[in-house]
């Protein structure tokens, strides 16, 4: 190996610790941006689906960890590697990454802005890496039960997405394009919590909802549901708790409870909180929830 690589193999395992010790979980890349380690399956003539519960490496984003022995033998496994990705969607920050690529001919910064006057919602202040070929990636934390689905394009041309079973490459990195960086005065920052309407549309569509299977759901059940939909921040779980008391009061509670839940989670509650709000609705009308 020449003595260029050794030295960003060791560049970049430096870099990987110091990760982890923010709580952020890593593997090693290669120079092409891929995971390093190549899957121990990859001649198995039938191969099964294995996220690491062979006990060997080569899993990619499941092999990642904070754990420093674990890191290092990452790396012992793959002296070629010149970068490390960080998982998103894992504890204790539950990361998402708002790419935004320069590569589509879009101006893809103008786009989330576009959205944020759409939607009602602000960028925070927060983690910015620099990518070689101009691009930005933004940090942001997500809720522990929300799991954001990977995507490229979808919320916008030229914001590409990466959630839960995805990864970042670090600043820091070098790629055979160059090198990833801390954009100038956010190196410091602790990545921002994700704003509640941006959540909205990074999570998949809500489950369908059907409001009227119980007989005598029609309309009241709806008004209700409607209500909850209608609740801003700072009103959500007082609205859902409202809602659902009159849902019990009137004998419709049981039918309620999905649609409730589904319009609980588009207002940017989680489903634990909005089940747990309409349980202590159907306790405080003398239901079982």
């Amino acid at each position: 190996m020449a003595t260029t690589d050794r030295q960003a193999t060791t560049l970049a395992l430096a870099h990987a610790l110091s990760a982890a010790e923010r709580g952020l979980a890593v593997i090693p890349l290669s120079r092409t941006k891929l995971p390093a380690l190549r899957s121990p399956h990859r001649d198995d003539p039938e191969p099964q689906p294995c996220h690491g519960e062979c006990g060997r490496l080569g899993h990619g984003v499941y092999d990642a960890s904070t754990d420093p022995a674990r890191i290092r033998e990452l790396f012992a496994a793959a002296p070629w590697a010149t970068g490390y990705g960080i998982a998103c969607g894992l504890p204790p920050h539950h990361l998402i990454g708002v790419d935004l690529d320069t590569k589509s001919g879009t101006d893809s910064s103008a786009a989330l802005r576009e959205l944020a006057l759409r939607h009602l919602f602000t960028i925070p202040e927060t983690v910015v890496v620099l990518t070689p070929s101009g691009g930005r990636h933004l940090w942001l934390t997500g809720p522990p039960d929300a799991a954001v689905p990977n995507s490229a394009g979808r919320l916008a041309p030229g914001i590409d997405i990466r959630g839960a079973g995805g990864y970042l490459v670090g600043p820091g990195s070098r790629t055979d394009h160059g090198v990833y960086s801390s954009a100038p005065g956010t190196a410091h920052l602790a990545p921002a919590a994700c704003p509640p309407a941006l959540l909205r549309l990074l999570l998949p569509p809500p489950r369908p909802t059907h409001p009227s299977t119980h007989p005598s759901a029609g309309d009241h059940g709806q008004g209700l549901v409607q209500f909850v939909l209608a609740a801003h921040e700072g009103q959500r779980n007082t609205r859902l708790f409202w809602a659902a008391c009159r849902a019990y009061e009137n004998g419709i509670g049981p039918a309620l409870v999905a649609p409730l839940v589904d319009a609980a989670l588009n207002t940017g509650l989680t489903e634990r909180e909005a089940r747990a709000t309409i349980a202590s609705a159907a306790r405080m009308t003398g239901h079982r929830p």
